[in-house]
């Protein structure tokens, strides 16, 4: 009788256990993706005050049937004329990385995606050091850039979880294939919409920033992210 409950324990596991999310088995809900530009406010909260610190445009186009160009600008309160910009362009169908260019104040970085490599430079501007990226790839991947806007047009449904290898390159942390991990959907309202709650992590601060998303069912448009950063609270809210 024990060796059987083992056993079933054993192969429940197994049954239950979900394979990571990778371009070769995603289901993308391409239903939802059209040509977008959405504003949003940026917060840093303390207790009970928050104050703007900058403001985020996310731009989604599709470049042609097959290819969509997903683009960040961040604009700092502090330096509003050095804005950080970040280009990625993926597979529609499957999120598969093509490229993913990076520009702030403090770095310039270009990655170019092939099956089994990502190759590009990454250029410290304070210590004027330019790195050759040449990194083999064993596994399927996402960019670290594009799988947050890969998370809205999931098939996303109450307690759905799963864990996806995602690249990303900091030569003063981590480099190569990482995780990010889905680790909780939820329903609920936020504005009178009915919305997904998205709590999600990744490995590139080793787990310790989590970010929410409050993500409209019908439009699948992001509404806000809540950020808590390792004890430091921010919210990104969108704006009309």
């Amino acid at each position: 009788m024990r060796i059987f409950l083992i056993l079933l324990i054993i192969s429940s596991a197994q049954f239950f256990a979900q394979k990571a999310l990778t371009p070769s088995n995603v289901k993308v809900e391409s239903k939802f993706i059209k040509d977008e530009t959405s504003n949003a406010i940026w917060y840093v909260e303390k207790g009970d005050q928050k104050m703007e610190i900058g403001k985020v445009i996310t731009q989604i186009k599709k470049i042609d049937k097959a290819t969509l160009l997903i683009r960040t600008s961040v604009k700092m309160n502090q330096a509003p004329d050095k804005p950080w910009v970040d280009s990625t362009l993926v597979k529609i169908s499957d999120f598969q990385p093509i490229y993913h260019s990076s520009y702030n104040s403090m770095r310039d970085m270009v990655l170019t995606f092939e099956k089994n490599k990502a190759t590009g430079y990454y250029f410290d501007k304070k210590s004027q050091k330019k790195d050759q990226i040449d990194e083999k790839i064993s596994i399927g991947y996402f960019d670290s850039n594009s799988y947050p806007g890969l998370i809205r047009f999931l098939p996303l449904k109450v307690h759905y979880s799963t864990e996806m290898p995602i690249f990303d390159y900091n030569p003063s942390a981590k480099k190569g294939v990482i995780k990010a991990y889905i680790e909780a959907v939820n329903s609920g309202k936020f504005n009178g919409k009915k919305v997904w709650i998205v709590k999600t992590t990744d490995d590139i601060q080793d787990r310790k920033t989590i970010v929410t998303y409050y993500i409209d069912i019908a439009t699948r448009e992001i509404l806000k992210q809540e950020i808590d950063a390792d004890g430091r609270r921010m919210t990104m809210e969108t704006v009309k």
